[in-house]
């Protein structure tokens, strides 16, 4: 299954970069591998992807040195999605704007800093720029929370195929919530780290496999994939081309592989 994938402009749209020197905020959960931005660039080489997106660690909290640093040295090629309070002076989100942010990570779990309280108030501040709210939860909450996020006056991102933490079908309530906010036309979804969801396992992960060929075939608008490289707390680890393989077989077809790989991204990001 180790393809390189040979179409122009592709995009990994979620990685984690860790350096083993950095020191953890006290809210961390777990200690991540050294994983630099160098060995990251020989994954994306080995990938045939040419842009990445690089998202903050939770452990790293609101010191997002690490993930501009890599975004700096994986080059023009590079965007981030960093975390910040929401009452940053515009001018430190101008700067970040520069350098290649584009969006707020809110993690909903363990180990995030930022609250649902500070999320509408978030979406208002960076939504002049062009920014969107980087959402991680449980898939199983999004009915709870689904007329906020659907209000929002900015973009949405939700990782991984939903993420949810539990058994889950095409017919469950939080799978429907899902497609109706990406209905709703400012929600995206990212098809990555079906070990995150699935029960069933490698390789075929058969149980979260019918969600991402629902999503890249009627929502392929609105798909984005990602490695999650370098896949923490996920032993053993997996295959990042595996992983491509896997998700590609899940698209129906050339045209939509290039729709969710290169020209979603490149409208969300910036590229």
């Amino acid at each position: 299954m180790n393809t390189p994938l040979g179409i122009d402009g592709a995009c990994d749209c979620h990685i984690h970069v860790f350096e083993e020197t950095r020191p953890l905020a006290p809210t961390a959960t777990f200690t991540p591998p050294h994983a630099p931005a160098p060995e990251y660039a020989r994954v994306r080489e080995a990938l045939g992807l040419s842009r990445v997106v690089v998202v903050q660690p939770t452990g790293y909290a609101f010191d997002n040195d690490c993930t501009l640093q890599a975004m700096k040295t994986l080059g023009p090629g590079a965007r981030g999605v960093c975390v910040v309070p929401h009452d940053t002076a515009d001018a430190e989100l101008q700067a970040l704007h520069d350098v290649g942010v584009r969006g707020v990570r809110f993690m909903m779990l363990a180990g995030g800093v930022l609250p649902w309280e500070a999320l509408a108030p978030t979406a208002a501040r960076i939504a002049p720029f062009g920014w969107h709210i980087n959402l991680q939860l449980d898939g199983h909450e999004l009915p709870r929370h689904e007329a906020l996020l659907r209000h929002l006056p900015c973009r949405l991102v939700i990782d991984h195929i939903g993420k949810f933490l539990g058994p889950v079908s095409t017919h469950s309530e939080g799978f429907a919530s899902l497609r109706r906010l990406i209905d709703a036309g400012h929600a995206w979804v990212k098809l990555s780290a079906p070990y995150e969801c699935s029960r069933a396992g490698p390789p075929g992960y058969d149980d979260i496999a019918p969600l991402v060929e629902t999503l890249a075939a009627a929502h392929t608008e609105r798909c984005l994939w990602a490695s999650n490289w370098p896949h923490p707390n996920i032993h053993p680890t997996p295959s990042s081309q595996d992983l491509l393989a896997w998700a590609l077989a899940r698209m129906p077809g050339d045209a939509a592989q290039r729709r969710i790989l290169v020209d979603n991204p490149a409208l969300l990001y910036g590229f």
